[in-house]
């Protein structure tokens, strides 16, 4: 009898252990979709019901197709921001090419305060806060990044010049 009801007792929790597991998933399947206008090529987010949360035109280009923490879009007199999904500014997203900085490293530039820094790629976490005053992408778990640095331009290019750079870790640590 009592061999009897430590499997139900075990049982009742890996049951409930499931049912936790199903919870997370589905929450975390509660994202948003960017859809794409025709008639004015205007961007918008689409539950996954197909309902229009964010409308078209909102912003004027949102540069993320899975709106799950956060999305990156184009805000008027602000340039390329992280939002979360109440809207909200996080931060500015580090301009590069003409677009959003691209992910290296699971990371990518972010500015605040005209300071550089990092965020993650799949949350939008603040990872390294905004500190510096240039910093180059992370490459093999290290970026070079310097706060006292000039800006030269090259024509329609501008370069990062210093004697003074030195290496980061992914958690903001110096390393050689």
């Amino acid at each position: 009898m009592k061999q009897n009801r430590k499997g139900i007792f075990i049982v009742f929790l890996l049951l409930i252990s499931f049912l936790i597991s199903c919870e997370k998933h589905y929450k975390h399947d509660n994202y948003l979709i960017l859809f794409t206008e025709p008639t004015n090529n205007l961007h918008g987010y689409k539950n996954l019901n197909g309902e229009t949360i964010i409308p078209p035109g909102k912003y004027e280009i949102c540069f993320t197709d899975t709106f799950r923490t956060y999305a990156v879009v184009l805000k008027p007199q602000l340039g390329f921001v992280a939002i979360d999904r109440q809207e909200n500014i996080l931060y500015q997203v580090f301009p590069f090419d003409n677009g959003p900085d691209y992910t290296s490293d699971g990371l990518f530039r972010i500015i605040v305060n005209d300071k550089i820094g990092f965020a993650e790629t799949i949350t939008g976490k603040v990872i390294i806060k905004p500190i510096f005053k240039c910093a180059w992408h992370f490459e093999n778990g290290s970026a070079k990044v310097s706060n006292d640095c000039t800006i030269d331009s090259d024509g329609e290019h501008t370069i990062w010049l210093s004697n003074n750079w030195c290496y980061i870790d992914k958690k903001g640590n110096k390393v050689k």
